[in-house]
C-alpha cells in the first residue's frame, strides 16, 4: 500500500521544487568529499559506506512498527525516491523544445537529464542523448525505486536512491572520480541489475502502447545489450531502441571524455516524434512495474 501510494504521489505531485531531500542528500556527500577524498578506492569506498549507511540507518529509524506509520514512512520516502513523472516531463519538453528549432534552449535542458556535453550537440544529438536518458533512468528512477521499496521498505529505496545518487556524482571515469569513484559505480551496478532487466522485460510487453515491436525489443536487447559499456544502461537502452525501431549508441561526448558507444538496434536514428513515444513507452513502464506492485502484494497478503 505503501509503494502504490508513493507512485502515486509522484504522478500527482511530481518532485517538490525546492528542498528536495535527493538534492539535499548531494549537498551533504559534495560537503562531505571535502574530508573523505583521496585518489584511492578505499577513500571512496568509505565516502560511500558512510552516506549510504547513513541513510539506511535513518530509513530503520523512520519505520515504527504500528498500524499506519509503516504505510506512510513507505508512500513518502517511496515518493521521495521516484522520479518517472519528473522524466516523462522533462522528456516531453525537450522534443518540444526541438521540434520548433531551439537548440540553444534544448542544449541548457540536457544537463537535467545526463552527464554530457550539450555544446557539442546538434539537434540530432540532444534528440538521441534525450531518448537514451529516458531510457535508462525509466530504470534507475522509477522501476529500481519500486522494486527496493517493495522488497525492502523504507530502508533499501532510501539506501538505493543514496547509491544511484553517488554513482552520479562520482561514479564517471574522469580523472578525478577514477578511482574514488570506483566503489560508487560498481555499487550501483549490483543495485540497479535485477531492475534493468525487468525494466527491458516490461518494455517488450509494453511495447505495442507505443506502436512498438516486441520481438524487436527482444532482439536487440539480446543481440546488442552485452556490447555496452554499462551492464545495465545497454540492456534498457537495446530494448528501447528495438521496441521503438531507431538506431542508439555511437560517439558519446561527455566533460571529460568521448565514448564511442557500440550501435543499440538496427532502425533509423531517432527523430523528434520517437522521442515522444519513448516518453510514452516509459510511462507505460512505470505503470507496468507499479501494477505488478500491486499484484505483488495482494498474492502476500492472500497467502
Amino acid at each position: 500500500m505503501g509503494v502504490l501510494a508513493g507512485y502515486l504521489a509522484d504522478l500527482a505531485l511530481s518532485d517538490p521544487k525546492r528542498g528536495h531531500p535527493v538534492a539535499l542528500f548531494g549537498q551533504a556527500a559534495a560537503t562531505l568529499e571535502r574530508v573523505t577524498y583521496r585518489d584511492t578506492k578505499v577513500a571512496g569506498a568509505l565516502h560511500v559506506g558512510l552516506l549510504v549507511g547513513a541513510v539506511t540507518l535513518l530509513g530503520a529509524a523512520v519505520t515504527r512498527r504500528d498500524r499506519f506509520w509503516p504505510v506512510a514512512a513507505t508512500a513518502t520516502a517511496t515518493w521521495t525516491c521516484l522520479g518517472g513523472t519528473s522524466l516523462a516531463r522533462t522528456g516531453l519538453e525537450m522534443s518540444r523544445l526541438l521540434e520548433r528549432g531551439d537548440i540553444e534552449a534544448a542544449r541548457r535542458l540536457l544537463p537535467s537529464l545526463c552527464g554530457r556535453d550539450p555544446a557539442r550537440l546538434d539537434g540530432a544529438g540532444l534528440t538521441r542523448a534525450t531518448l537514451e536518458s529516458v531510457a535508462e533512468n525509466t530504470s534507475d528512477a522509477q522501476v529500481a525505486p519500486l522494486l527496493w521499496a517493495t522488497t525492502g521498505g523504507v530502508p533499501a529505496v532510501l539506501a538505493y536512491r543514496g547509491i544511484n545518487t553517488l554513482d552520479s556524482m562520482i561514479g564517471h571515469r574522469s580523472p578525478r572520480y577514477v578511482r574514488f569513484g570506483w566503489a560508487a559505480a560498481r555499487l550501483d551496478d549490483l543495485a540497479n541489475y535485477v531492475a534493468a532487466r525487468a525494466t527491458a522485460a516490461l518494455v517488450v510487453i509494453c511495447a505495442p502502447v507505443v506502436g512498438g515491436s516486441p520481438s524487436g525489443a527482444v532482439r536487440a536487447w539480446h543481440r546488442d545489450a552485452a556490447r555496452h559499456p554499462s551492464p545495465n544502461a545497454g540492456v534498457v537502452e537495446a530494448a528501447f531502441a528495438g521496441a521503438l525501431g531507431v538506431r542508439l549508441g555511437g560517439p558519446t561526448q561527455y566533460q571529460h571524455e568521448l565514448q564511442i558507444r557500440p550501435t543499440l538496434g538496427d532502425g533509423r536514428p531517432p527523430v523528434v516524434a520517437d522521442l515522444r513515444r519513448a516518453v510514452g513507452l516509459s510511462r507505460a513502464v512505470q505503470a507496468a512495474a507499479a501494477l505488478l506492485v500491486g499484484l505483488c502484494g495482494a498474492l502476500s497478503v492472500h497467502r
